[in-house]
């Protein structure tokens, strides 16, 4: 019982750390202003660690990896607390073992980066019937716009209503299955 409250809050905490150091990844590649509440928000809670990592983590391709690295590490940790907690870190093999925490790792960030998607689109389009200048508008339809743009040029508008978020959260959704099934494959491994 207290397992479980432990590796909730663990898993809550690693969740909320990596989406908002993969959302300050995006933001970057997109070349998104930091100067509104939501940039600084990102930069306020994740410079404890980036700015650190930048002094040994070169960008790649123009990417920001000092951002997304530690996304990926903390997912990894979470698996590795969440391996330890349940008592599985003595029974496997340790190379395996670190495959699969890195592995899974990997995926879980997958999926907080398909979460963090999935909640820029949402927002996105309720602003957009809703209130579509809030000041936070702008700065979520910059997240969400590279994302639908593929949709948009098949997807017309019918009546005005633009369907496209729509078609894109049903592909993540697809996504997240294919993720769930590929992180039991991998934890089957151990």
């Amino acid at each position: 019982m207290l397992g479980n409250l432990f590796l909730t809050i663990v898993e809550t905490l690693g969740s909320l750390l990596s989406g908002v150091l993969l959302a300050r990844f995006v933001m970057q590649w997109q070349r998104i202003s930091f100067r509104n509440p939501i940039g600084n928000f990102v930069l306020a809670t994740t410079d404890w660690v980036v700015v650190p990592l930048r002094r040994f983590i070169p960008g790649l391709f123009g990417l920001d990896m000092a951002s997304l690295l530690p996304a990926w590490i903390v997912q990894t940790l979470v698996v590795f607390v969440t391996l330890w907690v349940r008592g599985i870190l003595g029974l496997a093999d340790p190379l395996s073992l670190l495959v699969v925490m890195w592995g899974v790792g990997l995926l879980e960030t997958l999926k907080a980066a398909l979460y963090l998607l999935m909640g820029v689109v949402l927002m996105s389009a309720i602003l957009s019937w809703v209130n579509p200048y809030a000041p936070m508008a702008g700065v979520i339809n910059a997240l969400a716009e590279p994302f639908l743009r593929p949709f948009r040029r098949i997807i017309p508008a019918i009546g005005g209503v633009d369907l496209t978020p729509i078609a894109l959260l049903l592909i993540l959704q697809v996504l997240l299955s294919a993720l769930a099934m590929g992180k039991y494959m991998l934890i089957g491994l151990a």
